[in-house]
C-alpha cells in the first residue's frame, strides 16, 4: 500500500512538472551571463540619451572641457531657449507634424493595399507581382534620376515631394502580408464571401480589426522614418516654407557651428556652443516621438514579433 502511494505520489511530480507548475527553476551561470548581455544592451541604448540630456542643460564652458557625462553641470537651459526664440521651428514643427500625419495616413493605406490581396492564394501571378513590389527594397535609381523624375511630375519644391514618393516601403508591407498571412483564419472570410462579403468589406470589417497589433507598428514605423528624415527635404525643396523640423535643426546646428568658430577666433563669449545646441536638438526632436511610443507600446512587440514570423 505504501509502495503505491509512493508510484500515485512520483506520478503526480513528473505530471507537474511536465505542465511547468511544479517546475523549479534554478539559476545558472548561463542565465547570469544572458542578463548581463541584455544589461548592457540596455546600457548602450539608455547612457547615450542621458548623457545628450545632460549635455542639452549643462554650461557651455562644462560641455567644451568635456566634462558633462551623466549628470549636468551648471544647469541652464539657454540651447532650448535658442530653439525655441527662433520663431521659424514653431512653424516648422506644425509643418512637420501635419506632413508626419498625412504620410503615415497614405502610408498605411498603401502598405494594406498591397499586403492583403498578396496575402491570398486566389490571386493569379502573386509571385510576379511580389517580385515588382520587392524590387525596389534591393535596388533604387539614384538621387539625380529621382530629381528628374519629381521635376517632371511637378511635385518637386511642394508638400509633396515629401509625402508621396516614400509612402510604399517595400519591408513594411512584407511584414504586413506575413501577418494577415499567419493570423487572419480563411475560414472567417470563406464565412464571409458564404454571407455576400466582398473583398473590400472582408478587409474593412474582418482583416483590419484583427490586425490592430500589426498596424500600430507599421503606424510607427512610417511616423518615426518620416519625422527623422531630412535628405528629401535638403534635396527636392527650396522653399523656406516647407522646411522640416530636422533639417531647420540641422541649419541651426551648422550656424551655431560656424558662429562658435568665429566666436572663438574673436574672443566673443558664445550663448550656446555648437555641441550644446546639437543635444538639444536631438532632445527636442526625440520628444514628439517619445510621447507617442507609450501609446503603442503595448500593440508594438507583438506587432514585430508575429508579423515578422510566419506561422
Amino acid at each position: 500500500m505504501k509502495k503505491n502511494q509512493e508510484e500515485i505520489t512520483h506520478g503526480m511530480e513528473v505530471k507537474a512538472d511536465a505542465s511547468g507548475s511544479g517546475a523549479v527553476n534554478k539559476f545558472r551561470v548561463s542565465d547570469a551571463v544572458l542578463m548581463l548581455i541584455i544589461i548592457i544592451l540596455c546600457l548602450t541604448c539608455i547612457l547615450p540619451f542621458i548623457h545628450l540630456a545632460a549635455k542639452s542643460i549643462s554650461s557651455n564652458s562644462y560641455v567644451l572641457a568635456q566634462q558633462v557625462f551623466l549628470w549636468p553641470k551648471g544647469i541652464n537651459f539657454d540651447a532650448y531657449g535658442s530653439i525655441l526664440q527662433d520663431g521659424s521651428m514653431t512653424s516648422s514643427l506644425v509643418f512637420t507634424v501635419g506632413i508626419t500625419i498625412v504620410f503615415t495616413i497614405l502610408g498605411m493605406v498603401v502598405c494594406i493595399c498591397a499586403a492583403y490581396p498578396l496575402s491570398k492564394s486566389r490571386l493569379k501571378g502573386r509571385t510576379v507581382l511580389t517580385f515588382m513590389l520587392m524590387f525596389p527594397l534591393y535596388f533604387s535609381a539614384g538621387l539625380i534620376p529621382a530629381f528628374l523624375l519629381y521635376r517632371d511630375l511637378g511635385i518637386y519644391d511642394t508638400a509633396w515631394v515629401l509625402v508621396l514618393p516614400l509612402i510604399y516601403s517595400p519591408y513594411n508591407m512584407l511584414i504586413m502580408k506575413s501577418y494577415l498571412q499567419s493570423n487572419i483564419p480563411i475560414s472567417l472570410e470563406e464565412s464571409a464571401f458564404i454571407d455576400g462579403g466582398t473583398n473590400f468589406q472582408i478587409l474593412w470589417k474582418v482583416a483590419l480589426p484583427l490586425s490592430k497589433p500589426i498596424i500600430a507598428t507599421l503606424s510607427l514605423f512610417y511616423a518615426v522614418g518620416r519625422w527623422n528624415a531630412y535628405a528629401d527635404n535638403l534635396y527636392f525643396t527650396r522653399r523656406d516654407d516647407l522646411k522640416m523640423l530636422q533639417y531647420r535643426l540641422y541649419q541651426l546646428v551648422a550656424s551655431a557651428r560656424e558662429a562658435q568658430a568665429a566666436g572663438l577666433a574673436e574672443g566673443v563669449t558664445v550663448t550656446s556652443t555648437a555641441e550644446t545646441l546639437h543635444a538639444a536638438m536631438i532632445m527636442f526632436a526625440t520628444l514628439p516621438i517619445l510621447l507617442i511610443y507609450p501609446f503603442a507600446q503595448k500593440y508594438f512587440v507583438k506587432g514585430v514579433m508575429v508579423g515578422a514570423v510566419k506561422g
